[in-house]
């Protein structure tokens, strides 16, 4: 009985909003226990809610939101914003025919309940884990993700991609892009608007407007049009198919009169739609778009209805429909959260406490952070730069003592470089806090801008090597390679965290060129930073550019390590050492300039030279063997080995798992060196407790 009353009081919604989860229902039903879901019990696919009435969409609705609730809190992963597309996304799979429809999800960490709706429920307790699902989108894992993500603003551009190959091929499917008020900040999102209103194809865009992220115009969480009965009517006003219908029609009518009343005509439709819209359409409406908003994107019946009429409506061109969600909705904790629990780690599930790990030590950002604001502390010509990752790469941190001197561009990594090199040329220090991975997204500007101009702009590459579970897509494999190979440029990494303070410090003095340092996701080692040289505020000391350190030495074989996979390659000295081998272990410092004396030192100490790095081919190594190459260094007897991560993407999984999958382990390190002498049993030895797992 008292089942059965649960069960009528969660239809009704306990909270008063049927779209959030009460205290009652989180200490009741969630907690340990799966939550109860009857009817996301009997969905499997899409095609499983076609007949579905609104009332049992919204218990969908429900069901998913708690299902995600208790499923993320096991895994961790990306919270909030899935909570905040529920709804959306089950009104696009039930008026949509997907796959054949196409959903094309920007950045794709809000593809939760998509997932649980496609097919993947059963594994989403393998969420962002080794051989489990993607946190992400991703074409190989379901028919249902058209297009992989991770990165942002790329939606609108594929779809309009497959708007335009569907027509090539004569077929009628609808293609709908997804993309949220923080992704549209990017600049590709706006050369793929300007583009999809040029080209006039069918295709619907819906931005995902949560108020997290402010658009560069009046679109934002204070002068925004409120969003209500009357606001939800105007939009079912605006989808309305005979008036959409007719406005075609009258188009082709005006295109035959003469310009000056065509003009007029469009102008007075201007002042028509603003009337019926409201503020901050024009900016969508000049591109070329048909705006539909704003929508409340937890009303599933404005959802359902608006979508209906627009996927039924026979007219050309882009339709935007700009929908207002809450990123956190239903779960009070996410909604209450400074960041509305976007990443969160595994938590529990009444209060929302996330079971952080008390680490020991602090990460190399916080390290990074700390030592930026040392330098800022002594020259107030530092400025902190960012686009749209202030707690990822420390720059917060920095804001909150410098909060003038910090600059969050919004997701425009493009705009975020030349920024940077403009404030070069006034003789600012610019340091540039951008993961190595979405640094890509800005290369010619680093190119063009920063390195021909010789600006000293100063990179700080977050997130470099190996990521674990945000996997291939945020992985930072290649800008050793890609910053390697540019004039003006000088590269460095450290081996820990007291090296990455001096490598600060050395950095912020360098005013003759732009430099850049990488360095990875994840904890120090505990290094004594004071014995390190390093001051009480974590104001490093300054290096001497191009100059490595050996900190281990040897006869038999050196390894010739550049960034933190030093650690490993001391690592595997140890493991050799106990294989009766002497190895002489290098700690680079810099890829540019190179300490050719130490590589010099090196050759012709050592009759195997090892070089280990991770990255990607074309870095670190690469410029080894073509200084050692040029010089005659590899014509006599020494044997040479470059390790470097493999020629493939990795996937998601722990870092140390990757870096096995990679052949980079300390193992791997000393079954090459051990190979390279000659002693293949003993290199087979070294690796046998690795080759049970395989590579990924």
């Amino acid at each position: 009985m008292a089942r059965a009353r649960r069960v009528v009081a969660r239809a009704q919604g306990l909270s008063g909003d049927p779209t959030k989860l009460s205290v009652d229902e989180r200490e009741g039903d969630l907690g340990d226990l799966k939550p109860y879901t009857p009817l996301l019990d009997t969905v499997n696919y899409p095609i499983h809610i076609k007949n579905f009435s609104v009332d049992q969409l919204k218990q969908l609705a429900r069901e998913i939101r708690a299902d995600v609730i208790q499923s993320v809190s096991k895994t961790g992963g990306h919270l909030g914003s899935s909570l905040g597309v529920v709804e959306l996304t089950v009104a696009l799979h039930h008026v949509f025919n997907t796959p054949e429809d196409r959903i094309i999800w920007d950045v794709g960490h809000q593809a939760y309940p998509h997932k649980i709706l496609t097919g993947r429920r059963n594994r989403m307790s393998t969420i962002r884990q080794s051989h489990g699902l993607s946190g992400f989108t991703k074409r190989t894992e379901s028919e249902y993700d058209p297009f992989g993500a991770g990165h942002s603003s790329t939606s609108i551009s594929a779809g309009l991609g497959m708007a335009v190959g569907r027509d090539f091929k004569n077929k009628n499917n609808k293609v709908i892009a997804v993309i949220g008020d923080g992704a549209i900040t990017g600049g590709m999102a706006y050369e793929a608007l300007n583009n999809a209103g040029f080209l006039d194809k069918n295709m619907i865009i819906i931005l995902n407007d949560n108020n997290q992220v402010s658009l560069p115009t009046q679109y934002n969480g204070k002068n925004q049009d409120p969003v209500g009965a009357m606001s939800g009517m105007l939009s079912r006003l605006q989808s309305n198919r005979p008036l959409r219908e007719l406005r075609e029609i009258a188009k082709g009518v005006t295109k035959q009169f003469p310009q000056p009343i065509q003009e007029l005509t469009a102008k007075v439709d201007e002042y028509a739609r603003g009337m019926i819209s409201g503020r901050g359409s024009t900016l969508f409406e000049e591109l070329g778009m048909y705006y539909i908003g704003t929508v409340d994107g937890h009303n599933l019946n404005d959802l359902v209805s608006i979508l209906r009429e627009v996927k039924n409506t026979e007219s050309v061109g882009p339709v935007l429909i700009h929908v207002s969600t809450e990123k956190g909705r239903g779960y009070h904790p996410a909604e209450n959260a400074s960041d509305k629990m976007h990443g969160v780690v595994k938590y529990d599930v009444k209060t929302g406490k996330q079971f952080k790990a008390q680490a020991k030590v602090a990460s190399y950002t916080q390290f990074f952070a700390e030592g930026l604001i040392a330098e800022a502390e002594a020259d107030d010509r530092v400025i902190g730069i960012h686009a749209a990752m202030g707690g990822g790469t420390g720059m917060n941190i920095f804001e909150k003592r410098f909060p003038d001197r910090t600059f969050d561009v919004g997701i425009a990594e493009q705009h975020a470089v030349t920024f940077a090199a403009g404030l070069a040329t006034e003789g600012l220090k610019p340091w540039c806090a951008i993961y190595s991975t979405f640094l890509q997204r800005g290369y010619d500007q680093v190119v063009h801008d920063c390195a021909l101009q010789k600006l000293p702009v100063r990179f700080a590459m977050d997130r470099a090597g190996l990521v674990g579970a945000d996997g291939a897509t945020h992985c930072g494999a290649f800008d050793i390679a890609y910053m390697g190979c540019l004039p003006n440029m000088y590269i460095c990494a450290p081996s820990d965290e007291a090296e990455l303070l001096h490598m600060v410090a050395t950095m912020n003095q360098i005013d003759d060129a732009p430099s850049c340092i990488r360095f990875p996701r994840g904890n120090g080692l505990g290094v004594d930073l004071a014995e390190a040289g390093v001051g009480p505020n974590k104001k490093g000391s300054v290096l001497e550019i191009g100059k490595g350190r050996i900190l281990r030495g040897g006869k038999d074989v050196a390894l010739v390590a550049y960034g933190s996979i030093v650690q490993y390659a001391l690592a595997a000295a140890d493991i050799l050492a106990a294989n009766g081998i002497s190895a002489t272990v290098a700690d680079m410092r810099w890829c540019k300039p190179l300490d050719t004396k130490l590589i010099n030192h090196m050759a012709k100490e050592h009759p195997v030279m090892i070089t280990v790095e991770e990255g990607s081919i074309g870095g670190f190594g690469a410029h080894v063997m073509q200084y050692m190459a040029m010089n005659g260094m590899m014509d006599g007897n020494l044997k040479f080995r470059p390790m470097i991560l493999p020629d493939r993407f990795i996937d998601h999984g722990s870092q140390k798992e990757q870096l096995e999958w990679a052949g980079l382990s300390p193992s791997h390190i000393a079954s090459t060196a051990l190979s390279t002498l000659g002693r293949e049993r003993d290199s087979l030895a070294v690796l046998e407790p690795h080759l049970i797992g395989g590579a990924k």
